[in-house]
């Protein structure tokens, strides 16, 4: 028998938490290996160049679950932030092959950026989106250890270091106190929003690796409660469905994209994050075979502001994934297999990735969402008497939650049915 290990993601309005479980029956001996960890000076140019890159795994893992048969015709919603974090924490532990995967299945080529490079830059994103003052933005992990389980002490101050991990001793022989331990501890940290986190813990665990972010920010431009009414959303040609539709009337950030005839609202919070909706003219499918990250670039820079009228529904919507197939599909394998090498972890036993599950939630209403950024005023041609163009998201659209500073992807999706 050999070591499994589970990695689980929740996000709670724009909320997510990664979860690595490690089995173990088996002990063998392997000659530590020593870490080349040390200190950067361009971690915050490398957490841009981090984030750039990561756009390419972002793009990619939404189009793979996209494609997967139940997600299709589904609304689909994830962080690709939570998970990189979570892999690339992991690789940490990783050598070889293995390692060479995950490194270059999250986008990074490492004749142009180190492995010590990949992991200062992501200890710069934990302490840049940590100080954030004007939304409430967390992001960490932690360690529960088996009290028989002896990880490597130079995983352990990596992942201290990089990943601003917490530590705690678990006995997983006590399955129902671990559990509860583990519970509380996310409770805590998702401010009540994942109580039950984990539902049932094995014995022969030895540790769960627990990342978790927290995002929730308030609309710079509230609509007006007073002003939703029920409308109807087209799912598709022949599926309507009721939703409660927000309205407002106002100068907003927008872009119309006429060679994928595709309008663009970009919605500001505060100065750090942005939420961007975008509606396809001609059904969502032609714009998701087209999309890539120098659409989303395109984007950010061409918004501008004009008087416009907007209709948003109100969301409240969770999913859930299996990513272990999604992942292999990517080219991501070595960690699924026997051969795996996470030997970096601890000299005990063999680990390998059991499982990689991925859950979210969205709940988007007249005071904010999970999304922050900044508004200007631009004056139109059109006459003040006149009224302004209307952008109603009244069909499928795509969603995008962005980081201003980085310009990268916190969250991403597609909302094809916001009854559902």
């Amino acid at each position: 028998m050999y070591v499994l290990i589970v990695i689980r993601m929740q996000v709670i309005q724009s909320l997510c938490v990664v979860l690595v479980v490690l089995w173990s029956t088996v002990q063998c001996d392997h000659h530590p290996q020593h870490s080349n960890h040390g200190v950067h000076n361009d971690s915050a140019a490398g957490s841009l160049k981090i984030y750039q890159e990561n756009l390419d795994f972002a793009f990619h893992l939404y189009k793979h679950i996209s494609a997967q048969p139940d997600s299709q015709s589904k609304n689909v919603f994830f962080s690709p932030l939570s998970v990189s974090v979570a892999l690339a924490a992991l690789s940490l532990g990783a050598r070889g092959k293995t390692h060479q995967q995950l490194f270059e299945g999250l986008g990074f080529n490492s004749t142009d950026i180190t492995e010590e490079e990949v992991n200062q830059a992501f200890q710069h994103i934990h302490h840049n989106l940590n100080e954030k003052s004007d939304v409430d933005l967390s992001l960490g992990n932690a360690l529960f250890i088996g009290q028989d389980f002896k990880p490597r002490p130079e995983f352990l101050e990596s992942m201290k270091r990089y990943y601003q991990s917490e530590g705690f001793s678990t006995d997983f022989s006590n399955t129902e106190q671990a559990k509860e331990q583990i519970n509380k501890y996310v409770d805590e940290k998702t401010k009540g929003k994942i109580t039950q986190l984990v539902e049932e813990v094995d014995p022969l665990t030895v540790m769960y690796i627990i990342n978790y972010i927290y995002f929730k920010g308030k609309w710079e431009i509230p609509f007006d409660p007073k002003k939703t009414v029920e409308d109807n959303f087209h799912v598709d040609d022949k599926t309507t469905v009721p939703v409660q539709m927000m309205y407002a009337k106002d100068d907003f950030h927008v872009f119309h994209d006429k060679e994928i005839s595709t309008h663009v609202l970009q919605l500001h919070y505060n100065e750090s994050v942005s939420m961007m909706l975008v509606l396809p003219e001609k059904g969502l499918q032609g714009l998701e075979e087209v999309v890539c990250k120098n659409h989303l670039w395109k984007w950010i820079q061409s918004v501008r502001k004009r008087k416009y009228i907007v209709h948003v529904p109100k969301l409240s919507l969770k999913t859930s994934y299996q990513l272990k197939a999604i992942l292999s599909e990517m080219g991501i394998t070595d960690i699924f297999e026997d051969t795996a090498d996470l030997t970096g972890i601890s000299e005990q036993g063999n680990l390998v990735v059991s499982k990689v599950l991925h859950k979210a939630t969205l709940d988007v209403d007249e005071a904010g969402t999970t999304a922050t950024a900044a508004t200007g005023v631009e004056i139109t041609e059109r006459g003040l008497l006149m009224d302004p163009p209307v952008m109603k998201f009244d069909h499928p659209f795509m969603v995008f939650l962005l980081s201003r500073e980085t310009r990268s992807i916190l969250f991403m999706g597609k909302i094809v049915n916001p009854a559902e």
